[in-house]
């Protein structure tokens, strides 16, 4: 049994696994070189070659226990005719979005337009390197594509003034994403991905009585969809003010909590496997530091399943000796 599911499907506390979102990214030198000559971004996730090359370069330099597939969120926007690119100190900027040309878009014509993405999962989980390990696919959860596609740009903290004047269009954009997220989760799986993970990286913009509409309801929609092909899925609504509220609610396998969250209420309050929580700012210190950090998270979850993480993706400028201290750090423990 590969090691995530150890802790997710068999709850085994005697080890923790590890790995870390944005692993495969912008901290390493090779992964630089490889930006510096493909400067568009979507295209670099098309390629199939390079997007499997990446994602198996954290692997190739540390001894994590899976590989998250190099990708993006905003691959469902684009497989479904939004405009995406990426802005140099910006970040994701999308075209207009237009229903109803969106609504003309087939199952075939997604899969067409995002098929590297399963033939870069294809290679990354017939690669021996990840013989006994797990390959991760992801997508982005409803809301969060949601803020995207109408707000054509990341939020930044807040949304909109007139973000839910158009119920039309809210439910209408739901109700697709809802259709290719899971025509997008089954090719991810059906080419190796043997957990997905659900990214909600805007479920702290909302308020306490929007939750059910716009995040409990159709992430469970998701969650109950991965549960059916009889493949793990771990949810990280970043920023929700009650996890263990999220947690009744959706019943994910497993729960990623961010940094701004109590490990201590965390391992009170949530029944299920937990992973991450360590502030990716802690690995911009020292060794001492990351020794200390890591295994606070180790010992409050030291009786509770845990795959190890952090609680949000590893910054750009995170030395990587210090990563690979991290890692050596949760191995020993």
């Amino acid at each position: 049994m590969k090691p995530l599911n150890k802790v997710i499907i068999k709850k085994n506390t005697s080890f923790n696994p590890i790995w870390i979102m944005r692993q495969a990214g912008r901290y390493l030198p090779e992964f630089r070189q490889i930006r510096k000559d493909n400067p568009n971004f979507i295209n670099l996730c098309l390629n199939n070659d390079l997007s499997s090359e990446i994602t198996l370069q954290p692997l190739k330099r540390f001894d994590l226990d899976a590989a998250i597939i190099f990708s993006d969120i905003l691959m469902l926007p684009y497989g479904l005719g939004q405009k995406v690119e990426f802005e140099k100190n910006f970040g994701p900027k999308l075209g207009q979005l237009k229903l109803d040309e969106i609504i003309k878009i087939d199952e075939t014509d997604f899969i067409e337009k995002v098929n590297n993405v399963y033939k870069a999962i294809k290679k990354v989980s017939s690669n021996p390197i990840l013989n006994n390990k797990n390959t991760i696919g992801f997508i982005g959860a409803p809301w969060t594509l949601l803020v995207y596609m109408i707000n054509q740009k990341s939020p930044k903290n807040k949304l909109k003034v007139n973000f839910f004047e158009n119920q039309v269009l809210i439910n209408k954009t739901l109700s697709i994403i809802d259709k290719f997220l899971k025509i997008h989760i089954k090719n991810q799986v059906n080419n190796g991905a043997n957990i997905i993970q659900i990214f909600d990286s805007w479920a702290g913009l909302l308020e306490k009585k929007d939750l059910p509409d716009y995040i409990y309801k159709p992430t469970l929609s998701l969650v109950n969809y991965v549960k059916s092909l009889n493949v793990p899925v771990i949810c990280f609504p970043r920023g929700i003010k009650n996890y263990k509220e999220f947690c009744e609610f959706v019943n994910p396998d497993a729960i990623n909590i961010d940094y701004n969250l109590d490990p201590k209420e965390a391992v009170k309050t949530i029944r299920i496997p937990v992973q991450g929580g360590l502030d990716p700012k802690v690995l911009l210190t020292d060794k001492e530091t990351i020794k200390k950090e890591a295994s606070k998270y180790l010992n409050i979850f030291k009786d509770h399943p845990y795959i190890f993480n952090l609680g949000h993706g590893v910054l750009p400028e995170t030395d990587p000796n210090m990563f690979e201290y991290l890692v050596k750090t949760v191995k020993d423990y």
